[in-house]
């Protein structure tokens, strides 16, 4: 049995890699946007953390899917 990585949490690696955070930084940073929507908790991490939309997009599902939003 294959322990791969499938749906948005297959991206991780690669925004470790590229942005240079562990992903629980990441998950840390949504906290503070935690009451917005999905799609403003992406145009945060665009606009204020240079992350590009579909890691930005992963991540706000993971994090939503996470904490019950």
């Amino acid at each position: 049995m294959s322990d791969k990585m499938t749906g948005p949490k297959s991206y991780f690696p690669s925004i470790e890699k590229k942005y240079g955070q562990p992903i629980s930084y990441w998950m840390e940073a949504l906290d503070s946007v935690r009451d917005a929507k999905h799609m403003e908790q992406v145009a945060y991490l665009k606009d204020e953390h240079g992350i590009g939309h579909g890691h930005a997009n992963a991540l706000v599902h993971v994090y939503r899917q996470e904490n019950g939003l």
